[in-house]
């Protein structure tokens, strides 16, 4: 790049982009994309050199006929070499599902609303710590690798019950944490963050992690994924969710978007000279690919539109 930007010693020189479209994208799309569209997808994703991708979710297929075919998928992530593919699970019976695949991560939703967990979950935020003991427990006791990650969603606000305390979302990592769990990230689920919020949140979170708070996870809702993504880079967070195309959503959050568009986070990250191993044009490239496999849906995102700058360095 030809600007020099002040350097920020907390700021990290290389970040993660986990993939989320095929789940956190998907699930909120009621049009089906077939397995073999999926497949091509983790492979142009895998080939532009994402190496962190959610595949899918193992929940009932009458719920989510989106992401039936979740086995397969993850299957064929599989084999490739160097990519970690996570999927999410609801539940005891998702994780056994997930370890039968030998899984290398699952996703463990953990809404800080105490409203939001009853809509999604139909249990209270410590019933839902409790499940995540017993997978935990379950994990330990077949030897499995499977790693455990809790994503605490609304960490910053809800649709249904709106404010949600900063002390609740510090409880809750302090408990997923003593439970043993190996990671936590914070999700804006419904996009009401912004890079103040994000900034004093994970301040008050970070001594209590113990090291495991290291992924930011927000909704593009009200045009702020990327600034509350730059507020996480300035206290050293190091991986970040995001979908191509920005698709997405939250099914309690009417209007809501999806994460952060990929492209454009990639492109953001480039220019201000922090690896991330991606390569944008072959990401706008997939963007035009996922325009195609969802006739009619809504794609998000800028730098579709414009291309890259003159004054981004080639590759």
């Amino acid at each position: 790049m030809t600007i020099e930007h002040r350097d920020n010693p907390l700021r990290p020189r290389h970040v993660v982009i986990r993939e989320m479209g095929l789940r956190d994208g998907l699930q909120s799309i009621a049009q089906v994309v077939p397995t073999a569209a999926k497949l091509q997808w983790i492979q142009a994703a895998y080939d532009a050199g994402q190496r962190e991708i959610e595949v899918g979710s193992f929940v009932p297929a009458r719920l989510l006929p989106q992401l039936a075919d979740t086995a397969e998928v993850l299957a064929f992530a599989q084999t490739l070499p160097g990519l970690c593919a996570s999927v999410l699970v609801p539940n005891l019976k998702g994780a056994e599902r997930a370890m039968d695949c030998h899984a290398e991560s699952m996703m463990l939703p953990l809404s800080a609303s105490h409203a939001h967990s009853l809509a999604n979950l139909r249990k209270t935020p410590d019933e839902v710590v409790q499940d995540i003991a017993r997978i935990r427990d379950a994990r330990d006791a077949r030897g499995a690798r499977t790693r455990i990650e809790v994503g605490i969603s609304t960490a910053f606000g809800c649709t249904i019950q709106g404010r949600v305390e900063p002390e609740e979302v510090v409880r809750l990592v302090e408990t997923v944490v003593a439970e043993g769990v190996d990671a936590v990230s914070l999700a804006d689920t419904v996009g009401y963050a912004d890079p103040a919020m994000v900034q004093a949140l994970f301040a008050q979170v970070l001594p209590v992690a113990r090291g495991k708070l290291d992924c930011g996870h927000f909704h593009d809702t009200r045009g702020l994924a990327l600034a509350n993504v730059f507020a996480a880079l300035e206290l050293g967070i190091t991986r970040f969710d995001a979908c191509i195309g920005g698709i997405g959503g939250c099914p309690h959050a009417p209007g809501a978007s999806g994460n952060a568009a990929t492209e454009d986070l990639a492109y953001m990250l480039a220019s201000m000279g922090i690896e991330s191993g991606q390569d944008i044009e072959a990401l706008l490239a997939l963007r035009k690919r996922v325009e195609e496999w969802l006739p009619g849906e809504t794609l998000h995102g800028t730098l579709w539109r414009a291309g890259l700058p003159k004054t981004m360095e080639p590759a």
